[in-house]
């Protein structure tokens, strides 16, 4: 069955009995972030290869992907918070390219009972591959859209492929290195059941970006990644769920801020992130 998750990273095999007892907290209002600021402004700059040079650069990349699970008997909401780097630079043919490189991975679960983690080895191990992007002029900015380029995790095989189904797959692997198959996600309801939860993914993720005149890159992404439990440290957590991506724009909001080269890791990133990214989403307390 097919998940719709990140980019970024949700296991949510969580127990009906908590999800039950504890009172979910709502979303809050979309968009998280306000980018009408840059509204008005016009490009300044109308040829695409001067344009294509510009982006070229070294970029901090800041997402959110909100998801929404219909099988828990509350709603299970939660925010995916990704760090990274995103790099622009052309190829011999002129193309502009875009790399990616995953750091950290967080969720925030609209359950203050329940709290999911996901190591920072097993989010690295994420490798998307370069892809080409598209360059529009719309309305007077620039729009720069990434299609979707899909990698395992987890799993080796053909990623144009659907995910495999099959717990036994001889192409499993361990990429965070702690002797269980595909990627581990570490559960705890309650502070009483603690376990561990293991996966694929295919990860299929899109950007819609529009360059700003300060250099910023803002938009949002989309998100249509396939996920597969393989196993559970225990029965009670070794269950599929049924998670989507809120439609909604603005509650998947990306941003790419130009950094200089030597911000390269990701202590070296979170030093500045105050500076540069806006505060993390939360739910509404009730």
């Amino acid at each position: 069955m097919k998940k719709r998750n990140l980019y970024y990273l949700f296991p949510l095999s969580i127990l009906l009995i908590f999800n039950a007892c504890a009172k979910p907290l709502p979303w809050p209002k979309s968009p998280l972030y306000d980018f009408s600021k840059y509204e008005k402004e016009k490009a300044s700059v109308l040829n695409i290869d001067s344009i294509k040079k510009q982006l070229v650069g070294h970029y901090a990349h800041y997402d959110v992907v909100s998801y929404e699970d219909s099988t828990t008997q509350s709603p299970m909401f939660t925010f995916v918070i990704s760090y990274g780097f995103t790099d622009f630079y052309l190829d011999s043919a002129g193309n502009l390219m875009q790399s990616h490189e995953f750091l950290s991975a967080s969720h925030k679960i609209n359950q203050k009972y329940i709290k999911s983690k996901f190591s920072e080895k097993a989010v690295q191990a994420i490798k998307p591959n370069d892809q080409k992007v598209e360059l529009s002029l719309k309305d007077g900015k620039w729009h720069i859209l990434r299609p979707p380029t899909p990698s395992l995790l987890g799993i080796t095989g053909d990623p144009s492929k659907p995910l495999s189904k099959d717990r036994n797959d001889t192409k499993l692997i361990d990429p965070d290195g702690d002797g269980k198959p595909g990627v581990t996600v570490k559960i705890s309801i309650a502070k009483i059941i603690n376990g561990e939860i293991y996966i694929t993914r295919r990860e299929i993720f899109t950007h819609f970006l529009t360059l700003n005149n300060d250099g910023t890159l803002t938009g949002y992404v989309k998100d249509e990644s396939e996920q597969f439990v393989v196993g559970a440290s225990l029965k009670i957590l070794d269950q599929a769920s049924n998670n989507f991506q809120l439609p909604s724009k603005g509650m998947n909001p990306v941003i790419l801020v130009p950094i200089s080269d030597d911000i390269n890791t990701l202590d070296k990133l979170m030093k500045i992130r105050d500076d540069i990214f806006p505060k993390e989403p939360t739910f509404i307390s009730n």
